[in-house]
């Protein structure tokens, strides 16, 4: 079965046919990336570019991401011999729930307690979801499209 992804806005799509290990990756490199406290990836093979053509930066000597250059949309981490796909890039993250953590020394120590927070008071969630009624996504839907 093809997995298919792409970026928000639908100029870059593409298609693995298989997936591999899946991980969150806490190096400070893939944080910057991805704008986050860690890079969810997960290694592919057989992938091929459906849609447009991913930018490259070369964050080391040892590899580079893949990006959307329109939306900013991180798409790949590389390096010889390998990609890994972005998790949330792929239309069903789902079908790569993280099996293992990478560079636990830039971990960011107050990961544990995330879910431990607590959740917006009702009245704020009613506010939540008034407002979260009226947005109307610009975002490319989860699936390939004819444009």
């Amino acid at each position: 079965m093809a997995i298919t992804g792409g970026c928000q806005c639908g100029a870059v799509r593409y298609r693995a046919e298989r997936l591999g290990r899946a991980s969150i990756c806490h190096c400070r490199m893939c944080q910057k990336a991805f704008g986050s406290f860690f890079g969810p990836l997960v290694s592919a093979e057989e992938v091929v570019w459906t849609r447009g053509e991913r930018s490259i930066f070369h964050s080391s000597n040892r590899n580079w991401r893949g990006f959307c250059s329109n939306c900013g949309t991180p798409l790949t981490y590389e390096f010889e011999g390998g990609l890994e796909l972005a998790v949330g890039s792929l239309d069903h993250p789902e079908t790569a729930p993280p099996t293992v953590q990478v560079n636990l020394a830039d971990r960011c120590g107050f990961i544990d307690g995330l879910f431990d927070l607590p959740g917006v008071e009702p009245m704020q969630a009613g506010d939540d979801e008034n407002w979260n009624a009226g947005v109307i996504s610009n975002q490319h839907p989860d699936h390939d499209t004819d444009d």
